[in-house]
């Protein structure tokens, strides 16, 4: 039997820099370090998951280390993705930042490392040192996170080098189209986190979606993102819920359902204004 998951695998996106990105991932935001963790990571694993997200803040990285080791699958089908955390910013500072994920994690290279926050002047420094851990070998591709387009105008001028990534709140309520043209117009690649708002996802519109296909609203928002070619890493910590999460590849979304769900939008946000998280 054909796992559901295996689509998202074989034809994630190509980032600007040649390495190709799932479309979908496991994110271990607020997943608890130590058996939670590596239950959860190895379940999606097995689940055909081959990209997992986590960050230096989530206190997690030796759990999905250790769950990585023990998975059985080959290190290089697997996409390990992690943040340098806001105190740690600058460039000798994230140097010594990336080092210690880099050990907790128990990997030799790291395949996408991000800015976890920019803040309010240091992204710049950290950006050049993810430019220079590039170039020594040590990650795959650097991205970042939580930036507004301003952000994204600043760190490229100073550096002429461009993010592949930039991981932002992004669903339903908040679909972030502004930034979505910028990102399409540089060849960066949007993921998004917190895909399915935090579970609110009780919305009459994605409720008729769903009902049609017989998929939950958790799919139908998640194909919402991949068909805007947007990737996703929900979060769970249930087996089932992890494969449903995957279960989002046989079938999709008309122009006119799409269009509905894009209708829902708020601007609203359920974590921080990234122009207001300031360090």
């Amino acid at each position: 039997m054909t796992n559901p998951a295996n689509q998202a695998f074989t034809d994630g996106p190509t980032l600007h820099d040649g390495i190709r990105m799932p479309w979908l991932g496991l994110g271990v935001y607020k997943t608890q370090e130590g058996e939670e963790v590596i239950q959860s990571v190895k379940s999606a694993i097995a689940a055909g998951y081959r990209s997992i997200d986590t960050a230096a803040i989530y206190g997690n990285e030796e759990g999905v280390g250790q769950a990585i080791s023990e998975c059985g699958v080959p290190r290089e089908e697997l996409f390990i993705t992690t943040k340098v955390w806001n105190e740690d910013q600058g460039y000798e500072s994230t140097l010594k930042a990336f080092e210690t994920s880099r050990k907790k994690l128990g990997l030799d290279m790291l395949d996408l490392y991000l800015v976890h926050w920019p803040g309010k002047d240091k992204y710049k420094e950290t950006w050049k040192a993810l430019i220079h851990l590039q170039k020594e070998g040590l990650v795959r591709s650097i991205g970042v996170s939580n930036f507004h387009i301003h952000h994204l105008r600043d760190i490229i001028e100073d550096s002429g080098v461009v993010p592949t990534v930039n991981q932002v709140e992004l669903h339903p309520l908040n679909n972030q189209k502004e930034l979505l043209q910028y990102a399409r117009e540089n060849n960066i690649v949007l993921e998004a986190w917190s895909p399915l708002m935090q579970g609110h996802l009780d919305q009459p519109v994605i409720a008729k979606i769903a009902e049609k296909y017989g998929k939950s609203a958790a799919q139908v928002v998640l194909r919402w993102d991949l068909q805007n070619g947007i990737i996703v890493i929900p979060k769970s910590v249930k087996e089932h819920r992890i494969r449903e999460n995957a279960d989002i590849f046989d079938f999709e979304l008309s122009a006119e359902e799409m269009s509905a769900i894009d209708g829902l939008n708020e601007n609203k946000r359920f974590g921080p204004n990234p122009d207001e998280f300031l360090f």
